[in-house]
Formats: C-alpha cells, structure tokens, sequence
C-alpha cells in the first residue's frame, strides 16, 4: 500500500493565508502565567511571496513576524500591572504581545500596525490567550483615527525607532496622543535613531525616567507631558509631510 504524507495542517482562525499561515508557536512567561503566541515559520518565506507580487507594499515588509526583544522586556513591565479601566494604545503591534500583556492586565486596548498581517496575528493570539483586543492598520504618519480617539490613558511602543523617518513623526504625535494624565512607555534596544528622539522629546515638554533596564541592555523609557505643556489638537495632515 502506497503511503502518503498526511495533509497539511489547517492554519488556525485568523491569521493571514499563503506563508504565513504555516506557524509555530512560542511561548512567554508574564508574571506567572503562560502566553501562547503564533508567529509565521519562516519569515523568509513570508517576504520572498511579498516580494514576488506585482507591485509589493513596502509597509508589508514582515518586521512584524517575530518576537522582538523590546516587546517582549514591555510586556513583562506591564504584565502583573493593573490597568483595568484604562485604555491603551499599542503603536507598531507586530504579533500583538504587548497588546496582549495589556489586555490580560485588564486594559481595553487598540493594537495598531502598519501591515495588515500584523494586526491579523495580533488578533487570533489575544483570542488564543483569552481575551480580545480592537486592531486597525494604521502608519504613524497617518495617525488620524488615533487622534481621534484620543486621549488615550497609556501609550506602548516597542523598537518603533528603525527608521529615522518615525523620529519626527513620533516626536510630533506622542504628546497629541495623551494629555498630562497619562504616560507613554516605549521600549528600544539602544537604535542609533534614540538620541535624536530623546532631544526631540525634552524639548517638546515631557518628564522622563527609565523604567526598566535589563540585563540585555533593554531600556523603557516612561514619559510624562509636564504639567502646563500646551499641544495643539490639529489634523495630522497638517504638520506631518505627505508620503512621497
């Protein structure tokens, strides 16, 4: 009798098809309890069929399709925290632990990225883990939905300083996304675009403190509008450059 490989796996509810929905699993402790978190096999795979399309979306470069260590060092600093009630916004979401950590925390939480795969894997690993997060495909540069919504109790990011264009983009739209009562984290693994942020950030008016420095070198750096700081709420269709 002639022997067949058994049929491939169905890719689990929620999560992109093509390669992409070839996935593994990992999983992350926060604050005792187990995450379970999807991430695509081969990421290579997910931007060689990126790359084969007609006219591929640079904003679709998968960045996304793995576990960082910046969010991973944020999501143990809010995991155990109690953010019921509060409402959160995760900038850049990738597979959506951050988000997660937020959730489970009790936070009601928005994830955005600017992939779309992104924001699909952020939401089948929060139904994995038990709870549920709102995601919308969103660039920092075109941020108007998030002004909209504003403003928001807690602000996360995590490694969002790769490129030097999100530099003065974040620096403009941070302090339009809170007002003095609320704080933005934001995790980076020491990107050459930091010190250029951090300048930005101490002339625009905020209190900053490192909250967390692991052993790996991770810093979260909280930020915190001084009391008195005045932030224009106009469109950022107004102050931001347009896309080329």
């Amino acid at each position: 009798m002639e022997r067949r490989p058994p049929p491939p796996a169905a890719a689990p509810p929620g999560v992109p098809p093509g390669a992409a929905s070839d996935v593994v699993e990992d999983t992350v402790l926060l604050a005792g309890r187990t995450v379970s978190m999807l991430r695509p096999r081969d990421g290579d795979a997910v931007l060689d069929e990126l790359l084969a399309e007609d006219d591929p979306d640079e904003d679709r470069l998968p960045f996304w399709a793995q576990l960082w260590p910046a969010g991973a060092a944020l999501a143990q600093a809010i995991a155990g925290r109690s953010l019921a009630g509060r409402r959160v916004l995760e900038l850049g979401c990738g597979l959506g632990l951050v988000g997660v950590a937020a959730a489970l925390a009790g936070a009601s939480v928005l994830a955005v990225d600017r992939s779309p795969e992104a924001t699909m894997f952020a939401a089948a690993n929060a139904a994995r883990n038990g709870v549920t997060l709102q995601t919308a495909v969103c660039a920092f540069d075109r941020p108007e939905p998030l002004l909209a919504a504003a403003p928001w109790d807690l602000v996360l990011a995590a490694d969002v300083l790769y490129e030097q264009r999100n530099v003065p983009v974040l620096v403009w739209l941070l302090p339009r996304l809170v007002e003095v009562t609320g704080e933005v984290w934001l995790a980076d693994p020491g990107r050459t675009m930091l010190t250029s942020f951090l300048a930005g950030v101490d002339a625009t008016g905020w209190r900053r403190e490192q909250l967390v420095a692991d052993p790996a070198g991770m810093i979260i750096h909280r930020l915190r509008l001084e009391e008195g700081t005045a932030v224009p709420r106009v469109p950022a269709s107004r102050q931001l450059s347009p896309r080329p």
